[in-house]
């Protein structure tokens, strides 16, 4: 089932464009990262879908209910959790969950106060559910606000900066939920942030966006190998010169090489039958190999590599 289908999305302010004709799809089971810098159009595409603004041209459903056409459909479908938790501080964390879930029409009031207590203890705040949310961390609002997000168990989640202001404990443990709820709850999920670590071990596809517009989109893999250049060979080096590199250089096979002195990437059409002749010729010419292994760029790297592209 198609969670979110976006074509040829515009969102315009007066004279400035913040969503640039962005088409995608998140399908269930699946977590799409939307990574870019501040006013990309990153949190003005999560507002379209959850129907909170409302999109100058262009498309967008979600569980195939069209977010101009059908906004109360969509919105029972989504669970959204904007940048701001947007909680009532004067009333306790139990209050706050109970008013979201009645709002949701999660009933009867037995399924919702056992829902809410699973949520609450989920995220370690079932101990503090009598407390006013303004005497709570940052931290914990946030966590707060995720679980109501979750309250009325949506099958599409819009999260923009969930782990936002999150130890790292609590931030492995948002992470392992976006994990369950993608693959053994299929649950289609949108994911707003600037924490690439968050994009790198959850996503199974992302989207680079600058100034509203898509500068890339795919899986991690295929970005990387955007990155790098095609098949790429990585050695690194105990001990290297200037005559190893030339050597390298020198292979017939060899399409290009980039070096910092020790680490090797060496653009190849055939890896896996050039590699054996790589590490005989390094030898030869003097040099001794640590390691050798493809290349996995962080996606710190893509990302600014791709960014910076998108601003020249």
């Amino acid at each position: 089932m198609l969670g979110i289908l976006v074509d040829g999305l515009e969102k315009k302010f007066g004279p400035v464009t913040a969503v640039d004709r962005l088409s995608f799809q998140v399908d269930e089971g699946e977590v799409l990262g939307l990574l870019g810098p501040n006013g990309a159009g990153k949190t003005t595409t999560v507002r379209i879908l959850a129907c909170l603004i409302s999109p100058t041209a262009g498309s967008a459903t979600v569980c195939g209910h069209a977010v101009t056409l059908e906004p109360s459909k969509v919105r029972q479908t989504v669970g959204i959790l904007t940048e701001n938790p947007c909680l009532y501080e004067r009333l306790t964390a139990f209050e706050n969950m109970e008013f979201f879930a009645e709002a949701y029409g999660v009933s009867p009031r037995e399924e919702r106060n056992a829902r809410i207590r699973e949520l609450l203890e989920f995220f370690d705040l079932w101990t503090r559910r009598a407390d006013k949310v303004a005497h709570f961390s940052k931290g914990m609002k946030q966590k707060l606000a995720i679980a109501r997000a979750l309250v009325h168990r949506p099958p599409v989640l819009l999260l923009d900066e969930p782990t936002a202001g999150l130890d790292p404990e609590s931030a492995k443990e948002v992470r392992d939920m976006m994990t369950q709820l993608s693959c053994r709850e299929n649950r289609a999920i949108l994911l707003c942030t600037h924490r690439l670590e968050d994009s790198e071990k959850l996503c199974s596809r992302v989207m680079i966006v600058n100034k509203g517009r898509c500068v890339a989109a795919g899986t991690p893999e295929s970005l990387q190998k955007k990155l790098v250049g095609g098949l790429v060979l990585e050695i690194v080096l105990k001990l290297g010169s200037a005559e190893v590199v030339d050597t390298v250089r020198r292979l017939a096979f060899v399409r290009s090489l980039k070096t910092d002195g020790q680490r090797l990437l060496i653009a190849l059409d055939d890896p896996d039958s050039a590699t054996p002749e790589i590490v005989e010729a390094i030898v030869r010419a003097g040099g001794r190999v640590l390691s050798v292994n493809p290349p996995k760029p962080s996606m710190e790297e893509i990302y600014m590599k791709l960014i910076g592209e998108a601003g020249r």
